[in-house]
């Protein structure tokens, strides 16, 4: 990009040269100054041309940008919302070690409770729970991982590949 507006200031100031020069010349230049005036509308309309593709690769660019940090922000939420239900898994696991602990202790001493049972079920079933939710979210991680790229081969011709 950098090489393009460089390119740009030299032909711009190459243009300013030959238009002072073409001054100097005055009507007595003749077929010299007609050519020099060709000459620099030709250069003109490099120009013109060269800052259209300037203006064109900066939209192309923004754009690119745009929807990169679109996805970027898509794949911080999706991460979040795994993040969070891991969390969750891990607290459901500790509840129901803590439960098969208190009824192991429990059916030591020959006690049975009954609500040390029903505690431990809960907590499995909440562990259970917060295991789904984690693979959904790892499911919903994949897929979005793998879309793109399916819709990539499916863009490309048949027999291509």
């Amino acid at each position: 990009m950098s090489e393009i507006e460089e390119l740009h200031s030299r032909i711009m100031a190459a243009m300013d040269r030959v238009a002072q020069g073409l001054d100097g010349l005055g009507p007595a230049g003749g077929d010299d100054v007609d050519a020099l005036k060709q000459a620099l509308d030709e250069e003109k309309t490099v120009n013109a041309q060269l800052t259209e593709r300037v203006r064109v690769l900066g939209e192309r660019q923004e754009q690119a940008l745009e929807a990169l940090e679109a996805k970027a922000n898509a794949t911080a939420e999706r991460m979040e919302k795994l993040d969070t239900d891991l969390q969750k898994l891990r607290r459901a696991n500790a509840q129901l070690s803590e439960a098969c602990e208190a009824l192991r202790n429990a059916n030591a001493e020959g006690v049975g409770e009954p609500h040390l049972i029903n505690k431990a079920m809960m907590a499995e079933l909440e562990a259970l729970r917060a295991a789904r939710a984690a693979e959904i979210a790892e499911a919903d991680e994949i897929i979005a991982a793998l879309t793109p790229l399916l819709e990539a081969d499916g863009a490309q011709p048949e027999g291509a590949s």
